[in-house]
C-alpha cells in the first residue's frame, strides 16, 4: 500500500512538474506575444509621434516663410513709398528751377526789348526832330 501510495505520489510530482512545465511555456508564449504587440504599439507611437513632429515642424516652417514673406512685403511697401517720396520732392525742386529759371530769362528778355523799344523811341524822336528841323 506504501509503494502504491508513494508511486501516486511520483506521478503526481511527475504530472505537477509536467504542468509546471506547460504553463511556464504558455506563460513564456504569452509573454512573447505580448511583448511583440508592445513593440509595435511602440514603433506605431513612434511613427505618429515622427509624423506629428515633422507636420509641427512643416507648419512651423510655412509660418515662418509667411511671416518673411510678409516682412518682405512690408519693407517693399515702405520703400516704394519712400521712393515715390524722394521723387515727388525732387519733381519739385526740378519745377522750382524750372520757374526760377524761365523767370529769370523772361525778365532778361524784357529788360531787351525794353531797351530796344527805348533805343527804337529815341531814334524814332530824333527822326521826328530831324524832320521838323529839316521842314
Amino acid at each position: 500500500h506504501e509503494r502504491e501510495h508513494d508511486r501516486e505520489i511520483a506521478e503526481l510530482a511527475a504530472k505537477h512538474a509536467e504542468e509546471m512545465e506547460k504553463l511556464r511555456a504558455e506563460l513564456k508564449e504569452e509573454q512573447r506575444h505580448l511583448l511583440d504587440e508592445l513593440q509595435q504599439q511602440m514603433a506605431a507611437t513612434h511613427r505618429a509621434e515622427q509624423e506629428q513632429a515633422q507636420l509641427q515642424s512643416q507648419t512651423l516652417h510655412s509660418l515662418e516663410l509667411e511671416a518673411l514673406r510678409l516682412t518682405l512685403n512690408n519693407m517693399h511697401t515702405s520703400q516704394l513709398e519712400l521712393t515715390q517720396s524722394n521723387l515727388r520732392k525732387e519733381k519739385e525742386t526740378a519745377l522750382m528751377e524750372l520757374r526760377e529759371m524761365l523767370n529769370d530769362k523772361r525778365a532778361q528778355e524784357v529788360a531787351i526789348l525794353q531797351s530796344r523799344h527805348q533805343l527804337e523811341w529815341e531814334r524814332i524822336k530824333e527822326q521826328c526832330l530831324k524832320e521838323k528841323e529839316d521842314l
